[in-house]
């Protein structure tokens, strides 16, 4: 059925909500997993002073995007699955369906926050990536109570 599973990952517990969803339907097909960290800075323009200390901010996500697709890595192996990892610059939607589509991945899997409704009318990263990609999304949704 898939195989290769994007699973985009932050870190945050939404994410971890998806990444274990994204684990579990690797293990039924026996999928690849692909975890990405996109790393989104601010595109404000910056001044010549800032310039060094967003090198400096870049090198910190680059090392934490590095941790937590290796922590996904880590629950894939638990599982007996091969994994990849993949560090992308720019806009999070943006990135994971260029990132599914360039590495012919058959679904993506993430976890999405909930935003209430007013939340939902600005739009989601979960929400672009289900609006863009060629390829099967499943969201895990965080529930509560508005």
């Amino acid at each position: 059925m898939y195989d290769s599973i994007l699973i985009p990952f932050d870190g945050s517990d939404e994410a971890e909500r998806g990444a274990e969803h994204g684990i579990d339907l690797a293990a039924t097909c026996g999928a690849t997993v692909h975890a990405l960290y996109v790393i989104d800075l601010p595109g404000a323009p910056r001044t010549v002073y800032l310039r060094d200390d967003e090198e400096e901010m870049r090198e910190r996500y680059r090392e934490y995007g590095e941790e937590v697709t290796g922590d996904v890595c880590e629950m894939a192996d638990a599982e007996g699955l091969d994994c990849v990892t993949a560090l992308r610059s720019g806009s999070p939607g943006e990135e994971i369906v260029d990132y599914a589509s360039s590495e012919g991945i058959d679904a993506i899997v993430l976890g999405s926050a909930y935003r209430g409704k007013w939340g939902a009318l600005l739009g989601s990263t979960a929400e672009k990536v289900v609006r863009t990609a060629d390829v099967p999304v499943v969201t895990v949704r965080e529930r509560m109570n508005d």
